[in-house]
């Protein structure tokens, strides 16, 4: 039970009920409220006129009365619920009486609201009326001269009458209407409240549950494909959904989230094979010299000659194990770095000076172009490693007799530092892979010359650790061109 409410459908289902219920329950009040304002209003307006309508034909004609002329109530008549009546006979009635009452009474009769008149002379005298309301009369305090009076009569036997009143110097007008068909009305739309509000809650929660599960149905599928995807099936991917939308953008987002997956465990599973191919290759030399010694005593020199080798190979261990070490750290975020103001021509200068005695076994010629006065915040022993390794790199991959350029320059608001060779170049295909760890182009030829590839990886993130970057340009056979561009303070 807690379970199932629990569920994003059940719980918008639920919030979605919770809402339109309260949005029901307001509009139906307000409703109410504003229908039962606006009939006691139309009904008050509707009194005030009749009452105004009676005033206005008594004032017309009041100067044909006769003085001694007057009328009492008379109850209900069978054939009628409307009848003026007299305490005289027809025989005394004048041409102008008639006139006015007989015009009131038709004017009651044909009105379509049931509206109940009545007209006394000022001493309080019944002289028409138009109805019985409990043999009660209408007659409510005492009603101001040329002015209107509204209030709401209860009679004695319960029943409420909203009642408009007024008085002129011959005589007060009433007219009343029953509030029972007021709130007869009223009754029934509470009624049919009572009744739309449950049917209209239930559809619209069936129909909210219907678009909930049909709008979260993608992210079921989403869940159970996602489920089933493994680190041996990285290459499944969610079925596309074509609409873009919350839901379209989720499942792309995911395969695009499971294609990385994919590449990163590729790429791991990659540096496993390439790391214990690295480690492997000198620990089998080594291995392979020191069984040989071992097979039949040798001279001191071959002995020298195999420690020698073996020292070479501890030597290569030890960088790529320094290398990997370092690059773990970088990845964790556990380097320690020293930023502080550098001085590039002098770092460059004296990498200068390195590189010649590098250069010299191959008779490679090592040249500055240009070098700006440029100084940057920087931690200097890093920025030292990365340029070195892209010298190193130069010098290893040009043939002898060939040439290795260094330049500085201030260009765009970065300090660029550009490392170019005569050397045998890198095809378009590989470029975008050099910074990756352990990947050579060659890599018989790297082995030749002790490389590990690591070092463009470590030359990559120690540029991306000053916030700038390396790019490469490079032709096969014609060299390459590494720049790195670290932005000026």
């Amino acid at each position: 039970m807690f379970r199932f409410f629990k569920s994003i459908r059940a719980k918008l289902t639920l919030w979605y009920a919770i809402v339109l219920l309260a949005t029901l329950l307001i509009f139906g009040l307000v409703a109410y409220k504003y229908s039962s304002d606006q009939l006691s209003e139309n009904l008050d307006r509707s009194l005030k006129n009749e009452v105004k309508w009676v005033n206005n034909v008594i004032i017309a004609k009041a100067s044909k009365l006769k003085p001694s002329r007057k009328f009492s109530a008379q109850k209900k008549s069978p054939s009628s619920e409307v009848l003026p009546s007299s305490t005289s006979s027809e025989a005394e009635l004048s041409e102008a009486d008639t006139e006015i009452w007989s015009v009131i009474y038709e004017h009651a009769l044909m009105n379509p609201r049931k509206t109940l008149i009545e007209v006394t002379d000022n001493k309080g005298k019944i002289i028409f009326r138009t109805f019985t309301a409990a043999e009660e009369s209408l007659m409510i305090g005492d009603i101001p001269m040329n002015s209107m009076n509204v209030t709401t009569h209860r009679t004695q036997s319960g029943e409420e009458f909203r009642v408009v009143a007024t008085a002129n110097e011959a005589v007060r007008i009433y007219a009343a209407y029953p509030l029972s068909e007021l709130k007869e009305v009223l009754g029934n739309l509470f009624s049919i409240f009572l009744i739309f509000i449950p049917i209209a809650l239930s559809i619209s929660v069936g129909v909210g549950w219907f678009l909930a599960y049909t709008s979260l149905k993608p992210v079921d599928m989403v869940t159970s494909t996602a489920r089933r995807i493994t680190a041996e099936n990285l290459n499944q991917q969610i079925p596309y959904h074509d609409i873009d939308d919350e839901i379209g953008r989720l499942i792309s987002t995911f395969n695009d989230m499971i294609l990385r997956l994919h590449d990163s465990f590729d790429n791991i599973k990659q540096f496993s094979i390439d790391a214990s191919h690295e480690l492997r290759t000198p620990l089998t030399i080594m291995r392979g010299e020191v069984e040989l010694a071992l097979r039949h005593p040798k001279e001191a020199e071959e002995y020298r000659r195999i420690l020698a080798s073996n020292l070479e190979e501890v030597l290569r261990l030890s960088a790529i194990i320094d290398n990997l070490h370092t690059l773990s750290k970088a990845d964790q975020g556990q380097h320690v770095v020293s930023m502080e103001s550098t001085n590039l021509k002098e770092l460059m200068e004296e990498l200068f000076e390195d590189c010649e005695i590098l250069a010299a076994k191959k008779h490679i010629i090592v040249e500055f172009e240009k070098s700006d006065d440029i100084s940057i915040h920087g931690d200097k022993i890093r920025l030292r490693q990365l340029f070195l390794n892209l010298i190193e790199n130069a010098i290893k991959y040009t043939p002898d007799n060939g040439k290795v350029l260094l330049n500085l320059e201030r260009q765009n608001g970065f300090a660029i530092v550009q490392v170019k060779d005569t050397g045998v170049g890198i095809p378009k295909e590989e470029q975008n892979k050099i910074f990756d760890r352990f990947y050579r182009v060659d890599k018989a030829r790297s082995r030749e010359l002790g490389g590990s590839g690591l070092g463009l990886s470590i030359a990559k993130w120690i540029a991306e650790l000053h916030r700038g970057r390396i790019e490469v340009e490079s032709e096969p056979h014609q060299g390459s061109t590494f720049s790195v561009f670290l932005p000026l303070p």
